[in-house]
Order: structure tokens, then sequence, then C-alpha cells
């Protein structure tokens, strides 16, 4: 470990927005000094890169493992919501998070869940009560009240909404909204409660109705959820109130980059270095009150070396003045983690996918879209095949059911357009943000073979292909693996590009899959209790006469 060393360089000293040539004197892990000199170093010094709002589990590993494939890229620290393992294991699952986070070198900082679970409309593992949120907030490393799904109870001032974001209030912690659509008195409304961020707007005017009433945007960039073309513009005339996150990171996009790719491509568009910089590190910082060095005298000694302004190559980072990752190579070691879980239902039989024809001449389909949570109603004339109504490859028009994962209970199946599948299923544990199992294929003996594969290894991604099957486990907590996560890395890209293989032209298939059940994002989702409408916030029938 080295903790008392000299950098040379030239030093972008975001305060007062100017480079100049000098030498970053570290002693302790701490910036002792910087000193302005002539030095024969080109590279550049500059604070690290914060993730302002992260969801660890979505990379499928556990802490530890996101930080050794993320400080190659820069990264030296993430705000993250912990409502994943948080709607699995409740309280249990956030200090599973914090304790195995302390493993490694980096600055996980987390938030306390304020929607678990996210809604009644769906079975989830655990519940986090407000009660359960002030203890969090005694905890240091709890820095905010994570993202308050729960936009309608904000609007109507729901007591027990309006009590978890008083504690936040009580406890000088930060609340972070999700209202994806919310303009105008809506949108003042629901920044008036005291929520200061959204990460889920789709276009500049969404972004700049909120920034009028006081909220900070995030601009994501992740796996699934791609917003950066649309909110990017902001950043020239809005840089003290911008932020980048990914949100959802899946560990084959980790390997290839995080923060750093939001950076590079900004620069490339012709955005001022100072405002790009200021969205990727201090922006974040000073919001959540984090304890991350931002290349001052007396800081934590958390920077990183680039090559040039134009390639923007990470050569070096650094955190506490250890070096963790040099030339695209990290240096944190692998070490094993614990696996917890809850995970208690029994194989399916192709019966239990079923759905009768009866008299149905039309059913509702959810069609989703490539690099969006958001998705429309539809309605399709059904396919029937001996009095059962099936998937229709042709119109691709796909099975999809959702499955419970703690407890024996009959499927949730509907119809779902645009994941182009034309052999097979694909399955997954990973279904925001209950974590139920969440499946769609061509036949109801291919959704079986794939929900069961998952149910055998108590969490994972899986495939079915024929006589072809893939499963990548993920035993901690059904969501996240505890291996190496570059190989965990190389496993999903194989079941990435399996599913790819039987058809479908998603960029992302697996995260696109995953937030099918996502209740709060309209308009038409499944949860393991039915077909629900986000808009209108209600179950609705799958076929009709």
């Amino acid at each position: 470990m080295q903790r008392d060393f000299t950098v040379s360089g030239r030093i972008i000293n975001l305060h007062q927005q100017e480079i100049f040539e000098g030498t970053v004197h570290v002693s302790n892990g701490r910036i002792s000094e910087i000193v302005r000199e002539a030095t024969s170093a080109t590279h550049y010094i500059l604070p690290g890169f914060v993730d302002a709002h992260v969801h660890v589990e979505s990379s499928m590993l556990v802490p530890s493992e996101f930080a050794r494939l993320a400080v190659p890229h820069g990264t030296v620290a993430t705000v993250s919501d912990p409502h994943e393992i948080g709607n699995v294991l409740g309280v249990k699952g956030v200090e599973y998070m914090i304790e195995n986070g302390k493993k490694v070198p980096f600055k996980f900082y987390f938030g306390a869940p304020s929607c678990v679970p996210a809604t009644p409309f769906e079975t989830a593992g655990a519940e986090i009560t407000a009660a359960d949120i002030e203890e969090l907030f005694k905890r240091d490393e709890i820095k905010y009240l994570a993202e308050m799904m729960n936009w309608p109870g904000v609007l109507h001032r729901d007591p027990v909404v309006m009590a978890k974001i008083a504690l936040a209030q009580k406890y000088g912690k930060a609340v972070d909204g999700h209202a994806p659509g919310l303009r105008g008195e809506q949108a003042r409304l629901y920044a008036s409660a005291g929520i200061t961020t959204d990460h889920e707007c789709f276009t500049a005017e969404e972004a700049l109705d909120k920034l009028a009433v006081g909220m900070k945007i995030l601009i994501r960039e992740g796996s699934a959820a791609k917003n950066f073309e649309a909110l990017i513009p902001l950043l020239a005339e809005h840089s003290d109130n911008i932020m980048f996150c990914s949100d959802d990171k899946h560990p084959d996009n980790l390997v290839e980059g995080h923060i750093n790719l939001l950076v590079k491509r900004a620069l490339a568009k012709g955005h001022d270095l100072f405002h790009v910089l200021k969205a990727a590190s201090i922006n974040p910082v000073q919001h959540y009150k984090l304890e991350v060095g931002l290349l001052r005298q007396n800081d934590p000694a958390d920077f990183i070396l680039v090559d040039n302004l134009d390639d923007f190559n990470i050569e070096a980072t650094y955190i506490n003045g250890e070096l963790v990752a040099e030339k695209g190579n990290t240096n944190i070691k692998y070490s094993p983690s614990e696996e917890v879980n809850n995970f208690n239902t029994e194989p399916k039989t192709a019966a239990q996918f079923a759905i009768p024809a009866a008299d149905a001449t039309r059913i509702r389909v959810i069609e989703a879209f490539d690099g969006q949570l958001i998705t429309h109603e539809s309605w399709a004339t059904p396919k029937v095949d001996a009095g059962s109504i099936v998937s229709d490859v042709e119109q691709d028009v796909l099975k999809i059911t959702v499955v419970n994962r703690y407890q024996n209970a009959e499927p949730a199946v509907a119809f779902i357009k645009n994941v182009g599948l034309k052999r097979g299923a694909i399955a997954s544990s990973v279904g925001h943000d209950s974590h139920n199992i969440i499946a769609v294929g061509i036949d109801d003996e291919s959704i079986t073979r794939a929900v069961n594969l998952i149910i055998g290894a108590k969490g994972g991604v899986s495939a079915v292909d024929g006589e072809l099957e893939q499963l990548l486990p993920l035993p901690v907590a059904g969501i996240m693996s505890a291996v190496d996560g570059y190989k965990v890395a190389e496993a999903y890209s194989a079941i990435d590009k399996m599913s790819k293989n039987m058809g479908s032209q998603l960029a992302s298939p697996f995260m696109t899959l995953s937030f099918m059940a996502l209740l709060v994002i309209p308009s038409l989702k499944l949860s393991d209790k039915g077909l629900f409408n986000g808009d209108v916030f209600q179950f609705v029938p799958v076929t009709d006469k």
C-alpha cells in the first residue's frame, strides 16, 4: 500500500477552473500539499469519478467485486441504492452490502431504501419500515433516503411516505427522487415535499421542468435505460445541477467502462471540460456530503491520472493514497464473500403457464423499447393452439411470466412485444424490484425449463434453446454472484450472446427483461400477481372479448 508519495503532471483544479503544472504530495493517504512547478510529466491529474446513482446488485456482483471492475475506469466512489437486496432480505440485505463493501479500498455510500416493497401489488421478500430507516440513518455509511418511487404517495402526501422524508430531513440526509414523466405542477408538488434529485427524465423538457423547481438532474446511461443523448444538452446551462449515473450496469458493460464513458462522450460533443468533470465528481460529492477527495490540500488522496484530454484514457486510480488500478488493470485482489439468500419456491410445470383461449378476441401486450424502462400498452389478436393462447413468433408477441420466488404460487402470465426471440426462452431472478423470476419464451416447455433452472440454483439467469441450456448462478440473494467479477462478466457475455442468437435484437435482453416487472415505471408491466397498468396503478386483464 503506497501511502506517502508524489505525483507530478498537469493538475486540473475544478474549484478554480484552471489547469497548471505541479506536484501532488500524498502523506498517510491524504494530500499534504499541491505545489505549482514545472514538470516533464504530460498526463493530467484530476479528482476520481463518482457514480451518482447505482444499484450495485444490478451488476450481478457483490460490492467488493463491483469495486474491482470499476476502479480501472477511474471510479472511486458510488452513491448506491441497495433496495434490490432490500426487497429480498430487508435491513439484513442492506447491512450485507455495507459490510461487504468494507472488504475493499473503495468508497461505497449507501442510501436507506424508501420503498421496500416498491408497491403492494407484488410479492417481495421483506419490508423496510420507517423505524428501520431511522436506525439506518444512524449509520455513517447511509448518506441519503434512496429513490422515492412512490410518486403518487408523494403527490397525495401519504402519511407513511412523508414520515420517511421527514426522517431524512431530521438527520440531514438528501432525498432522492424517482418520478418518470412528472412535469409542470406535478413536478413542483413532488419537489416541494423535499425531493432533491431525479434520474428518470426521458426528455430535456421534462428535466427542465424539474430543474425549474429546484431538483438536480442525474443523466443516466446504463445497460438498459439510456438517456444521455436526450439530456446532455442541459449540461451547458445547468452544470451546477447535473450529475452522471449508470443506475443499472451489467457486468460485461462494467468491464468495458463506467462514468468515464460519459465523460468522454460529453467532451466529444464539445462540452466544457470543467462542466463535464463537475457532473462526474464535484456535484455528487457535495450534494451527498461524501468523504471523497476533490484534489485539495488535506483531502483524501482520491484522484486519477489520464493520458490526455482527447482520448481520456485512465492511467491510474488512487483511493486514500492507494494505487487501486493502473493501465486498465485492477489492483484490488479477489476475496471470497458470504452467500445469503431468500428463495423458497418449487419447480413448475408447463401446464401452469397455459392461458385458456375461452372466447378472447384480443390480448393486451406489453410493448417494450430498447434502451428504455418505460413500456406501452398495445393489443394483438391471440394465436390459439389446442384451446390455449400461445406465443406468436411471426408477430413477435411472446409469452411472458413472473413466478413468485418466495413461496409456491401460480405464475402470472401475459404477453410482450419486441423481445424478438425466435426459439426457446430466457429467464432471470433479477426482476426489479421484488426479484421474482421473470421469463419470456416461444413455448411453455422452454419457459418451464428456463424457470426451473433458476429455481434449482436459487437464483440466476438462464437460456434454453432446444437441447442447449446455459445458466449463470446468482446465489447471493438470488441476484448476485460472489465469484471473480471478471469471470461473471465472461459468463454473462456468453449467455447474452446466446439470447441474441435465439433472435433477440435488444442491446441487453436480460436487462430489459428485468424491468418488465417494475410496476412504478409506466405503462404496462407484469407482477407475480398479474398484469398491471402503471398509469392508473391497478391490475388489468390480459384478454378481452
